[in-house]
């Protein structure tokens, strides 16, 4: 208990990470990592503010919540940072139309987008929907803009699933930037300004936080 005080010192809240942190998804909704139930119920009792980020883009922060919860998680959506909500508001504060390479599951987080007449590519983990055709597709958007912009939800090279090992996005949007010769824009981890945003919504600054280290499936 000492340690645990200690190590909490001067400490307000807490970010989480949730994919290889908390629990491994996959069917049925995955499972959770032995212990970290309890862990996060620990740091509620706390007092701790506590924050849950995640790269998880191909599902809704409902879904993802949902499924943490039969899990046995205590979070809500309101609690949890996540990609999508981040590129909206950056879309909209830039006047920027996406063509969309993401998740059929996470399509409908970008309802109130403008994707008419593109001028820019938004990708994310889109998993089975990284064929070929939408790729170059992609690849074609970005190739006819004068001033071609990439944004990924993430850059991740692969993350665990109760099935194994599955790509990750990463991939994907360094195969376009070599082929379109552009940086991407990540938002998500590990951009700092995604963790600066999780402390705007947690309401506290930097050096009172403490930040729980993704797995390297995250990044």
């Amino acid at each position: 208990m000492a340690a645990w005080g200690e190590r909490l010192a001067g400490v307000r809240g807490v970010l989480l990470d949730i994919s290889g942190v908390l629990y491994d998804s996959g069917e049925g909704g995955g499972r959770p990592i032995a212990g970290s139930v309890e862990a996060v119920a620990r740091l509620k009792r706390s007092g701790l503010k506590v924050r849950f980020c995640t790269n998880e883009s191909q599902k809704s922060r409902g879904r993802l919540v949902g499924e943490l919860r039969r899990l046995g998680f205590d979070v809500s959506e309101a609690e949890v940072t996540a990609p999508p909500p981040a590129a909206c508001r950056l879309l909209q504060e830039r006047g920027l139309r996406p063509h969309l390479l993401v998740h059929d599951e996470v399509r409908s987080e970008f309802d109130q987008i403008d994707t008419s007449n593109p001028n820019c590519v938004v990708i994310a983990d889109a998993g089975e929907h990284f064929s070929y055709r939408n790729m170059n597709r992609a690849f074609q958007v970005l190739m006819g803009l004068a001033d071609p912009v990439l944004i990924s939800l993430g850059k991740g090279r692969y993350y665990k699933e109760t099935s194994g090992l599955m790509l990750d996005v990463g991939g994907y949007m360094k195969a376009l930037e070599y082929a379109c010769g552009v940086e991407a824009e990540v938002v998500g981890k590990p951009s700092p300004e995604f963790f600066r945003s999780a402390l705007r919504e947690l309401g506290v600054e930097a050096h009172q936080a403490q930040r729980r280290a993704p797995s390297r499936s995250e990044g």
